[in-house]
């Protein structure tokens, strides 16, 4: 089995076909540099003297007709709404009509479709102007309960929603919040219409095959919710299963059995090319240079990672990929399968290397090819070892199917 690894200069060279080492540039020393390739002729950092007089007013050039309703975020567009940028980027067209487009789903912000017009972009946000209107999000009849007690609850997370409320908005109002809910906000809604009525004890805590939550959020109102508290996250397009504890003490232990790595956690994913069985090692920061997180060289940076990953079958361009994590580092699996060339099909940000363009993802996915299949851990009260799998969602396996049949 190959070892890949991203080691420093002082380091014994790593055995194995691909042996990935990455520069680690701050986004203030990339601007000092002066010149930063980002995506092609987008170059953000770098002092664009021979392009405009003033560098904060530079327009990066577009080169392609999928740039052509790509925007990206000035320094000086930095926590303005996304309405406010959209009416700049659009010249000619009204407040109502840029709010029509984020009503409608038609704005995307780095891959992620947008309604909300209040919205405060970063520098590192893209936001796109979608040809079709992006695809509703899911509903409370969306999420399925595996398991069910007063301690844990086994949920199976569809793609297209958050899990939690990311820092940034934890302040925002309700009706904010009502635009777009996360996973720990419908959840609470569906577990009290379950349990309206019966108890449900350590002992006597309940599987459900693909049970759903039937009601919608309009017929819950007045049900009192339910204490959640998250231990583990999914990304936003990544589908499967998630555990969420009910009490503090529950909390507690299931975030030490996460800390100690105990935790099973298997996953599918479809990737681009020939991908080789291994274990990728590596440490991760939040900022590889560009804004995006990624590996770095750099002695006693980051936090180390672990995937190991098992090609499962070469589907003609692409493979379908079981991986399993040693560590649980955010977009763990997007970011180093990325870097070894190899980035997930649909991934929107992790598709291209640092400072480089990105290669066309030609795989036609809809959103992020990447599911939690398997999750395995200590019930916090009984020591009961409790495991579940779950099949890949519709999506994921007409994918899988489509390539599999263009690669015969």
């Amino acid at each position: 089995m190959a070892h890949f690894s991203v080691s420093g200069a002082a380091a014994k060279p790593v055995v194995g076909p691909k042996n990935v080492s990455v520069l680690f540039v701050p986004p203030r020393c990339a601007e000092k540099m002066g010149t930063v390739p980002v995506n092609g002729s987008d170059n953000r950092f770098a002092r664009h003297r021979s392009e405009a007089s003033n560098p904060l007013e530079y327009v990066p050039k577009r080169t392609s007709k999928s740039e052509k309703n790509m925007f990206r975020v000035l320094p000086r567009q930095i926590g303005q709404t996304v309405a406010a940028a959209l009416r700049e980027w659009l010249p000619g067209r009204s407040w109502s009509e840029v709010r029509r487009l984020l009503t409608t789903r038609r704005i995307a912000i780095n891959g992620n479709p947008c309604v909300d017009a209040g919205r405060r972009l970063r520098l590192t946000d893209v936001v796109q102007l979608l040809a079709e209107p992006a695809a509703p999000p899911p509903d409370v009849n969306d999420v399925k309960i595996r398991y069910l007690d007063r301690h844990v609850v086994v949920v199976e997370k569809p793609a297209g929603i958050t899990t939690t409320r990311h820092a940034e908005e934890r302040a925002m109002s309700s009706r904010r919040r009502q635009l777009q809910p996360t996973l720990d906000e419908l959840l609470p809604r569906i577990l009290a219409k379950l349990e309206c009525g019966k108890s449900a004890g350590a002992k006597g805590g309940k599987r459900f095959q693909g049970a759903k939550g039937r009601k919608s959020a309009k017929g819950m109102k007045g049900i009192k919710r339910a204490q959640l508290h998250p231990v583990h996250r999914l990304d936003r397009e990544t589908s499967g299963l998630l555990v969420f504890a009910r009490t503090a003490e529950a909390r507690k232990h299931l975030e030490h059995q996460f800390r100690r790595h105990t935790v099973e956690r298997r996953y599918l994913a479809v990737a681009r090319g020939a991908v080789e069985a291994g274990t990728i090692v590596s440490r991760l920061v939040r900022d590889r240079g560009d804004g995006r997180r990624g590996s770095t060289s750099l002695p006693n940076a980051g936090k180390r990672a672990v995937t190991h990953v098992r090609p499962v079958e070469r589907l003609g361009d692409y493979t379908l990929i079981e991986c399993r994590l040693e560590t649980g580092r955010t977009h763990q699996i997007r970011i180093h399968l990325s870097e070894q060339g190899h980035p997930l099909c649909g991934d929107k940000v992790y598709g291209k290397p640092l400072f480089r363009a990105a290669a066309p993802d030609a795989s036609g996915a809809r959103r992020l090819a990447l599911c939690a299949v398997e999750l395995g851990f200590i019930h916090p009260t009984t020591g009961e070892k409790l495991r579940f799998e779950t099949r890949p969602p519709q999506d994921f396996a007409e994918l899988v199917r489509r390539l599999r049949d263009s690669g015969t």
